[in-house]
């Protein structure tokens, strides 16, 4: 029976289960642990326990072993892999808080301070930067 785990980072599977869903050996997998390649997390009482990304890991370890990349060149790029993947959930949470901000604040207007005092810009109005000074005020809504 195969368990289906919703949460790729949920530390579920014992070293003997994951060194053989690595095909690895479990000792190869307490030296990753070691060194610090692919590190697993911890119960109470100390025991490792391996997600499905750290499965995913192992086999992209053991993958470009076999094409003669070092270890700390496998732990490099699985750190940058790992960097990536937090960049891209932190840009889809600002894109999402984006999208909340336009959707409370359809007033909002952008105005311009220049020789003539402030007037508000319509869309579309290109602005001469050399005499003129574009504000933004969130706070301000049409009326």
């Amino acid at each position: 029976m195969i368990a289906v785990v919703e949460d790729e980072d949920a530390p579920v599977f014992a070293i003997a289960v994951a060194a053989e869903l690595a095909g690895m050996h479990p000792q190869t997998l307490r030296q990753y642990d070691r060194i610090g390649l692919v590190v697993p997390g911890r119960t109470r009482g100390g025991s490792r326990r391996y997600s499905p990304r750290n499965i995913e890991q192992l086999r992209e370890v053991a993958r470009l072993s076999a094409d003669g990349m070092s270890l700390p060149a496998i732990a490099r790029l699985l750190d940058l892999e790992d960097e990536v993947r937090m960049l891209r959930r932190r840009v889809m949470e600002l894109e999402g808080a984006l999208r909340a901000e336009r959707q409370n604040r359809p007033g909002v207007r952008i105005f311009a301070a220049g020789a003539t005092g402030v007037v508000p810009v319509t869309g579309g109005r290109r602005i001469r930067r050399s005499t003129e000074v574009v504000l933004w005020r969130p706070g301000v809504r049409e009326e």
